[in-house]
């Protein structure tokens, strides 16, 4: 079975349990739940990791993403989110 990634709009031919590896900014951003601009600071600072250049495309690394969202500290966290 296939499913259609709403940000590209296309059709995966991935199965819905298998995340890509790699992650455009838009994906890598919604992945860690912050928005585009907030995840290019995050990049600028070196939160998170920079993209890997392939072709045309700029592309994130999950795992290094994962990682990264790891390292943050609880002082890297926004207050308001807590419940």
């Amino acid at each position: 079975m296939t499913s259609q990634t709403a940000a590209e709009g296309r059709i995966s031919p991935l199965p819905p349990s298998l995340p890509p590896r790699g992650l455009s900014r838009v994906q890598a951003a919604a992945y860690i739940g912050v928005s585009a601009s907030l995840f290019d600071q995050m990049v600028a600072d070196g939160r998170m990791p920079k993209p890997t250049r392939i072709s045309s495309r700029t592309i994130w690394d999950r795992r290094k993403v994962d990682a990264a969202f790891s390292a943050l500290s609880a002082d890297d966290l926004n207050p308001w989110d807590e419940e």
